[in-house]
């Protein structure tokens, strides 16, 4: 098994915390599979609305 620093985890909490307004104990209830898709997912959402004109992400 794998596993990284308490700093990247807390990186991934605070992403997740801020973009989906989730409670600590729920993000830390997701697997790191589970949480890296959460981030990917936020991560691709900005991305496509930072390029993307008004309205144009919800037509």
């Amino acid at each position: 098994m794998t596993t990284y620093s308490a700093e990247r985890l807390w990186e991934e909490v605070v992403y997740v915390a801020y973009y989906l307004h989730w409670s600590h104990a729920e993000i830390l209830d997701l697997d790191h599979a589970t949480r890296s898709t959460v981030i990917e997912g936020i991560g691709r959402i900005n991305t496509q609305l930072d390029g993307a004109q008004p309205n144009q992400m919800w037509r």
